[in-house]
């Protein structure tokens, strides 16, 4: 049958012909390799190891056994996932090589054969290029800059964010576990794509908690999008932090953290009483919430009304963070501004009012601060 991490996702839905996926190293380290897993039982595949009990590539399970339509998964690493598990990059690379190659399946049961086929008779190509489907960096490099182009904000459109994306992690590898920038054939890849996908594999850490997420699920979200002209696919998390796991949706993600930290007096009193830091903490959610809105457009507006009201609104709340990081609270009101800029809430005009002078207060005290700092 299907993977049972999917339930959830295809429920109602037929099961996607294409994912894409997202696989890091540490995940994977902690886990004992589950998101890979669940790429294999995807695309309808299992691990072949050697007499040593090594991996030594990978071999199909047959449809009959399968039971269902294989699914052609477009997977992306993380550096380190890249230095740490070559081997495992090589089986995976196997996987939908052998998938791509099995001559004796009928195109509708296997999307992996039925895209690489399209790919080659129009670029003239062999079968192992049209079937790379692993993708990453170049040896060296880690991370897409995604993040940092929010951080920044320096960008203009989320066009931009995809080809940063795409530039960056359109590293393919192959059966021998080497990389050649593939970026054409990633962006066709990536047109075929009904949904993106990302394990959660820590409770301490969330997808608003650290950029990575955004940079690497959100990411490859906007290639997606551009790469199908337009139409942005649903993005699910698969919180494997207890049980069986539960599959949310980006959305209902985002508002539970949002609820169970961000607007929790418990997480943010605890974040104020470690003083400079705990606001710098308060800043990088609101950042990587804008983070996900400028990369999946899935942050609900009230998300950045109810931070707004919490954190800049409330006069007392805001001389608490000016007190103890004048820099970092000057920077959470900029963000709430910046969001409503690019169109990511529409506050009343009474609230923007508000909002844009609070950050002005925030903004005259860093100065005041910095102009009375010693030369």
């Amino acid at each position: 049958g299907r993977p049972s991490s999917f339930k959830g996702i295809v429920d109602g839905n037929a099961l996607p012909a294409s994912i894409a996926m997202v696989l890091w190293g540490s995940d994977n380290l902690k886990s004992e390799g589950a998101p890979i897993g669940q790429a294999l039982a995807l695309m309808g595949a299992l691990p072949r190891f050697d007499s040593y009990g090594r991996i030594a590539g990978a071999t199909l399970i047959p449809l009959n056994e399968l039971g269902r339509p294989r699914v052609d998964v477009v997977i992306t690493l993380s550096g380190i996932f890249r230095d740490l598990m070559p081997l495992q990059i090589r089986l995976l690379a196997e996987a939908a090589y052998l998938a791509a190659a099995a001559e004796d399946e009928p195109l509708e049961m296997n999307p992996i054969r039925r895209h690489a086929l399209a790919y080659q008779q129009e670029h003239g190509c062999t079968l192992e290029i049209a079937a790379l489907r692993v993708y990453g960096n170049a040896e060296g490099a880690y991370g897409s800059n995604v993040n940092n182009l929010i951080e920044s904000s320096q960008w203009t459109d989320e066009g931009e964010l995809a080809d940063t994306y795409t530039r960056r992690k359109g590293f393919a590898y192959g059966r021998d576990g080497r990389a050649e920038a593939r970026t054409a054939l990633m962006q066709s890849v990536l047109s075929h794509v009904e949904l993106t996908y990302q394990n959660l594999e820590s409770l301490e850490l969330g997808v608003t908690t650290v950029d990575n997420y955004f940079d690497t699920l959100g990411g490859i979200t906007q290639a997606v999008k551009v790469a199908k002209g337009g139409k942005t696919p649903p993005v699910y998390i698969g919180d494997q932090t207890k049980g069986d796991g539960t599959v949310r949706s980006l959305r209902e993600q985002v508002a539970l953290e949002t609820r169970t930290r961000m607007l929790n007096p418990k997480w943010y009193e605890g974040m104020l009483e470690s003083g400079y830091e705990g606001v710098r903490q308060i800043e990088v959610h609101v950042t990587n919430a804008m983070g996900w809105s400028a990369t999946t457009g899935q942050v609900q507006p009230w998300v950045y009304k109810q931070l707004t009201e919490t954190f800049m609104l409330d006069p007392q709340m805001r001389e608490r963070l000016a007190k103890l990081n004048p820099t970092a609270s000057a920077r959470v009101a900029n963000r709430l501004i910046e969001a409503f800029e690019r169109n990511y809430w529409q506050p009343d005009a009474e609230t923007l009012q508000a909002l844009r002078r609070a950050g002005e207060e925030l903004e005259d005290r860093l100065e005041g601060i910095q102009e009375g700092a010693p030369a």
